[in-house]
C-alpha cells in the first residue's frame, strides 16, 4: 500500500508547465504548503530547452508578447528584469504564392489598421485594398453580434478574401497552428469584436488595440514581443528555483493517474501514493484535465475540448556567412497557399536575437522551421496536414524550405548541428465555441470549493496570457 501526504493548508498542482509553476509560487506566496506533480522528467512544458552543438537553445517559445506587461513583470521579480531584450528591428516577412513580401505593420492577427498603408497594399493590391477598405461604410453588426465566429468568417465578411489569405492566414497558421477557419475569434484576439460595435468598423478596432499597446505605432511587423537574454527557458529555470526556495515539493517523473472528493478536499493518486489537499490546481491540457475531473465531477463528460494541432520544429544550426545580412529580416510566415512549401514558418534566430548571434559566432546561424498546422475540410472540423513525419523527412524538408523562404541555398554540407522537437497536442487549439466551452469548464470547477483549472487551454494562446490568467485565477481561488 502507497503512503499517503496528509493536507495541513496543503496544495496540489498537477502540471509542471508554466502555468502549473507559476501557480504552484501564487500558492506558496499565500501561505500553502505545495506540491506539484509533473508526468514528465522536465519542467516548463512549451517554455523547453535543447542544446544543439553546443548552444543552449529555445525549444519551445522564444518570446512573449508585450502589448501586456504580465510576463516582464514576472520576469522582473524573478530577478531576470535587466535580461528583457526586444528583437533587431526588421521585422518578419510573409511569403505568398507571388513571391516574399516584408509582412505591414498590422496589430492583430495579421488585420491591418490601414488597408492603404503601402505595405498593405503591396501585399494586396489595389484592388485587395479597395475591398478591405469597405469596412468602414458596412454595418458594426456585421461579424460583430453572432453568438460565436471564427476569424475566417469574421475577415471575409468585413475585408474580404485577399486580407484572409494574403495577411490573416500566414499569421493565424505561424502563431496557432490552424487555419483561421478554425479558430475563435473571441479566444484568439479577445475584445476585437467588441471595438468593432465601438469604433465603427474592424479596421478601428484594430488601431484601438494597437493604440493601447506599449509598442510604438511604426514599430515593425513581428516586433511587438520581447525575449530573455539567454532564451525564454531562463524563466522556467528561475521560477523552478524561486519554487524551491519556499519549499515547494517538486516531484517530476509523476503522473497523476485519479482524483477524487474528500471530505478534507481532494485526493490524487498517482502510482502507489496518494497526494491530499484543501486546494487543488489542474494545469494540464484541456482534455487532459477534463479527463481526469470528469469522474470527481460528472457534470463535465461532453465538455471535453479539442485536442490542439502536433508541430515538428526543426532547429538547423548552420555555418553560412551568407545570412549575416539577414535577407528575410527575423523570419517568414508562410501562407497555406504557397506552393511547394511545406513548412509554416521560419524564424531567423540569429537575426532576430543579438544575444544569439553573439553565442554563435560569426557566419553561424540559427534557423527554426516549424511544421504542422490543422486545416479546415468541408465539414469545418481540423484535419491535420500531411507534414514530415520522420527526422531525416523533416531534415530534407527544412533544407529546401530554408533555401526557398530566405533566397539563399541551404545546403546539408552548411549545416553543424540539428535537432526535432515533437509538441504533440500540446498547443492550445481555441477552436470555434471554446470559449463558451471553457467559460462552462470554470463555472462548473468553481462550483467546487479549492478547485482551479490554469493553462493556455483555459487563458489563450501565449505567455502574456497564460501569466495573466493564472495569477487571476489563483488570486480568486485563495482570497
Amino acid at each position: 500500500m502507497g503512503s499517503s501526504l496528509m493536507p495541513n493548508q496543503a496544495a496540489l498542482v498537477l502540471g509542471g508547465g508554466i502555468s502549473g509553476l507559476l501557480a504552484a509560487r501564487e500558492l506558496a506566496a499565500a501561505g500553502l504548503t505545495v506540491t506539484v506533480l509533473e508526468a514528465t522528467a522536465s519542467w516548463g512544458g512549451c517554455v523547453g530547452s535543447h542544446v544543439v552543438v553546443g548552444l543552449t537553445l529555445d525549444s519551445g517559445a522564444e518570446s512573449f508578447a508585450t502589448r501586456s506587461s504580465a510576463v516582464a513583470e514576472l520576469a522582473d521579480e524573478l530577478g531576470l528584469g535587466g535580461n528583457v531584450v526586444a528583437p533587431r528591428p526588421g521585422g518578419a516577412w510573409v511569403q505568398l504564392p507571388d513571391g516574399p513580401r516584408e509582412l505591414p505593420k498590422t496589430g492583430v492577427l495579421g488585420i491591418p489598421a490601414n488597408p492603404w498603408d503601402p505595405e498593405v497594399r503591396r501585399s494586396l493590391g489595389f484592388v485587395g485594398s479597395l475591398r478591405a477598405s469597405l469596412d468602414k461604410y458596412l454595418p458594426a453588426s456585421i461579424g460583430a453580434t453572432a453568438e460565436v465566429t471564427s476569424v475566417s468568417a469574421l475577415v471575409r465578411a468585413r475585408m474580404g478574401r485577399r486580407v484572409l489569405d494574403r495577411l490573416v492566414a500566414p499569421v493565424v497558421g505561424g502563431v496557432h497552428s490552424a487555419d483561421p477557419g478554425l479558430l475563435d475569434v473571441d479566444m484568439v484576439a479577445p475584445g476585437l469584436r467588441a471595438g468593432i460595435r465601438e469604433h465603427g468598423s474592424l479596421a478601428a478596432a484594430v488601431a484601438a488595440q494597437r493604440r493601447g499597446s506599449p509598442q510604438p505605432s511604426t514599430a515593425k511587423a513581428g516586433s511587438a514581443v520581447a525575449g530573455l537574454e539567454g532564451g525564454m527557458h531562463t524563466l522556467v529555470v528561475a521560477l523552478v528555483s524561486d519554487l524551491r526556495s519556499r519549499g515547494v515539493s517538486l516531484m517530476s517523473g509523476t503522473a497523476a493517474d485519479a482524483v477524487e472528493r474528500t471530505p478534507d478536499g481532494w485526493r490524487v493518486t498517482a502510482g502507489d501514493t496518494t497526494y491530499d489537499g484543501g486546494v487543488l490546481v489542474v494545469a494540464l491540457p484541456g482534455p487532459a484535465a477534463v479527463g481526469l475531473l470528469q469522474e470527481a465531477l460528472p457534470a463535465l463528460a461532453g465538455w471535453s475540448p479539442e485536442s490542439g494541432p502536433d508541430v515538428r520544429l526543426v532547429t538547423l544550426v548552420v555555418d553560412l556567412p551568407e545570412l549575416d545580412r539577414r535577407p528575410r529580416g527575423t523570419g517568414v510566415l508562410v501562407a497555406p497557399q504557397t506552393p511547394g512549401i511545406q513548412a509554416k514558418a521560419l524564424t531567423h534566430a540569429t537575426a532576430k536575437w543579438d544575444w544569439l548571434a553573439a553565442a554563435a559566432g560569426p557566419g553561424t546561424h540559427v534557423l527554426r522551421l516549424s511544421y504542422g498546422r490543422l486545416e479546415a475540410s468541408e465539414n469545418s472540423t481540423g484535419t491535420r496536414n500531411a507534414a514530415p513525419a520522420l527526422d531525416a523527412e523533416l531534415l530534407a524538408a527544412a533544407l529546401h524550405d530554408a533555401s526557398a523562404l530566405l533566397g539563399v541555398p541551404v545546403q546539408g554540407t552548411d549545416v553543424v548541428g540539428w535537432d526535432v522537437v515533437r509538441w504533440q497536442g500540446a498547443l492550445p487549439f481555441a477552436a470555434v465555441g471554446h470559449k463558451a466551452r471553457v467559460a462552462e469548464v470554470r463555472k462548473l470547477c468553481a462550483a467546487e470549493s479549492g478547485l482551479g483549472i490554469v493553462g493556455g487551454w483555459v487563458a489563450g494562446n501565449g505567455l502574456a496570457a497564460v501569466v495573466a490568467d493564472t495569477r487571476k485565477e489563483i488570486h480568486s481561488l485563495v482570497s
